[in-house]
């Protein structure tokens, strides 16, 4: 390798490994034992996002399963818009469930994945997850879809939500097939 590339190389290495050994100590995360499956793989922590927000009118969520899934650090984060402009809303997982549960519980809400696009490098993992919602099981549309983005990070225990980013369909931004189910 030419010197001037090696340095450049190097150079570009520095700010990432300057961050890693200034970086504060990490957040101690804890993991409820009791809901140990559903953290043991990619797969499994993503089914139990859906189906802990998931359930009828008056049926209570278990918010302890579901905070279980969510790093320390992690955030929820609706994008949607207001008098025009984008709008992206940061919670924490407590945030979420002190905004988004009364409703959940009040309305009913069914969220399943119906595709699904996976991308994993080491402990990293990203996945584009196309969602429908109904408010009953029975309902014979949904009233809503659109596309989670999640990250996920898996600290050799265990994996763990990072983020989950999401934008719903709306009548001028239709899911692109890509995001659909395959036929």
């Amino acid at each position: 390798m030419r010197p001037t590339i090696l340095a450049a190389a190097l150079l570009a290495l520095a700010p990432a490994q300057a961050l890693a050994q200034t970086a504060p100590e990490p957040t101690p995360a804890t993991a409820n034992a009791a809901y140990a499956a559903d953290v043991a793989s990619a797969d499994a922590i993503l089914a139990a996002l859906y189906a802990v927000i998931s359930g009828d009118a008056g049926v209570a969520r278990d918010w302890d399963r579901f905070r279980n899934l969510f790093h320390p650090s992690a955030r929820l984060m609706p994008t949607g818009q207001r008098d025009g402009v984008g709008v992206l809303t940061p919670l924490t997982p407590q945030d979420y469930v002190d905004r988004a549960g009364p409703t959940l519980a009040r309305d009913g809400f069914h969220e399943r994945e119906i595709a699904r696009r996976t991308e994993t490098f080491g402990a990293v993992s990203h996945v584009w997850s196309t969602y429908e919602a109904r408010r009953a099981l029975t309902d014979a549309q949904p009233f809503l879809r659109g596309v989670n983005s999640i990250q996920l990070f898996n600290d050799g225990a265990r994996w763990w939500i990072v983020s989950v980013y999401w934008q719903a369909e709306t009548p001028t931004l239709p899911l692109p097939p890509e995001y659909l189910p395959a036929s």
